[in-house]
């Protein structure tokens, strides 16, 4: 009866340690691609090279279509590369676009005190309306850098709001500039405001 129990106890221990090593063996994709009962099937169909590239293990290197270079070879491509790099320099010098800080800016020993701020856009829930609350505070930034822009989601809807101003006539001076830019949608509103 005990033989019987060793014998027992051995073949679980070989049969963990046989599925064990193959399970170690399978590569990420085999893995993928096996049935699974009771859970869906995936197929991945995929060219050698990216086969290669994902299922290789750690301690492998593996180098792909690298041609052998010589010295000249790659002095050659030193100068193709100089070149290039060149000419998007001056490309990107005759195009220049402006380029908006859009970091977010926190005041040191700020404190919230009623006042009023521009709202220049008011939207919905929805991806789109973030996005176009985006847009606007980024048009914005391009006209005045050094306004504060928020761009915040107060439930139901994305709202841009401009500036921290403490008196009426000085967010109505502001909301003016706004619908010059074409953000006719634009009103003051009063709330709390961060201030030095």
């Amino acid at each position: 009866m005990e033989k019987i129990m060793k014998i027992k106890v051995i073949t679980v221990i070989t049969i963990i340690v046989c599925s064990a090593t193959k399970a170690a063996g399978q590569t990420f994709t085999e893995n993928l691609n096996r049935y699974v009962p009771g859970q869906g099937r995936v197929t991945v169909v995929q060219s050698k090279d990216i086969d290669d590239l994902v299922n290789a293990k750690h301690d492998e290197v593996t180098v792909a279509n690298t041609p052998a270079t010589t010295p000249e070879k790659s002095k050659e491509a030193e100068n193709k590369l100089r070149t290039n790099a060149e000419k998007k320099t001056s490309e990107t010098e005759n195009t220049e676009t402006p380029v908006i800080d859009n970091r977010k800016k926190i005041m040191v020993g700020s404190r919230k005190v009623t006042g009023y701020r521009v709202q220049a856009f008011a939207g919905g829930n929805k991806r789109a309306d973030r996005q176009k609350a985006e847009r606007i505070g980024d048009q914005i930034k391009a006209s005045f850098p050094n306004e504060p822009i928020y761009v915040h989601f107060y439930s139901p809807r994305w709202i841009c709001r401009v500036g921290n101003y403490r008196t009426y006539q000085e967010a109505h001076s502001m909301l003016m500039k706004i619908r010059g830019l074409g953000i006719q949608g634009a009103c003051v509103v009063k709330g709390k405001i961060t201030v030095q």
